[in-house]
């Protein structure tokens, strides 16, 4: 019996191949010589197809925006529904993505343009402002405030680096503070340590980088919808 064809080198096999070992590994293990092996090709056949390794992660960028819309195209409602619902649906349709490729956040943050997938998120979530009813000026104010939760994840200012990159060692989360870091802690910033104290996460809470636990997600995105919202009726 004859053996079966293989199948063809091609972008999109060669992206969910990297998007698994990501997956599976973290973004670091991604590289054009371990994508030969799991392809079973020379390294070279790849470049036909990438030119470099970070056309690769542009490439795994555009993957994650493709099943955040598909993830959310049901996120719809009625003409006479409330917007928010649908904003929310979105922002955690999302967020549920994110939650499978935890690496996805920083590679996100790391690239220089918006491809236009990820732009095409956007555009869903101003057009469901827009439906709702906001005027372009309040839709802009919520973009820039949503920002990064859009996408299902709380863009941080002091996060660690991203995955895989070597700007330094990356600094003690919060949530991994041990007791007596927080003791010390607490003699220059009592409010900080009392804080931390109080609102260490469980282990079992599931988080994306910095403190980005569900529950604070969820939180902030409501804050933000509600204080749009009276934004929208005060301009009326």
């Amino acid at each position: 019996m004859a053996p079966s064809p293989r199948a063809p080198l091609t972008r999109d096999r060669i992206l969910a191949t990297a998007m698994q070992i990501a997956d599976a590994e973290g973004l670091a293990a991604v590289s054009m010589r371990r994508l030969a092996t799991e392809l079973t090709v020379e390294a070279m056949s790849i470049y036909h197809h990438l030119a470099n390794k970070d056309a690769i992660l542009d490439g795994l960028v555009e993957l994650i925006a493709r099943e955040i819309l598909a993830e959310s195209a049901s996120a719809t409602v009625e003409p006479a529904g409330d917007w928010r619902d649908e904003v929310r649906a979105r922002s955690l349709a999302a967020r549920r993505v994110m939650m499978r490729h935890p690496w996805a956040p920083s590679l996100i943050t790391s690239r220089r343009a918006i491809p236009f997938e990820i732009q095409a998120v956007f555009e869903a979530v101003l057009a469901a402002m827009i439906r709702g009813g906001l005027s372009y000026r309040v839709a802009h104010r919520g973009m820039h405030a949503l920002s990064s939760m859009a996408l299902g994840f709380v863009n941080e200012p002091f996060s660690p680096p991203a995955e895989g990159t070597s700007s330094g060692e990356a600094p003690a989360e919060l949530d991994a503070l041990d007791p007596a870091m927080i003791a010390a802690m607490a003699d220059v910033f009592p409010h900080t340590a009392a804080m931390v104290a109080e609102e260490l996460h469980a282990e079992s809470d599931a988080t994306l980088g910095w403190c980005d636990s569900q529950t604070e997600f969820e939180f902030t995105l409501g804050l933000l919808l509600d204080g749009l919202d009276q934004a929208a009726r005060s301009e009326a």
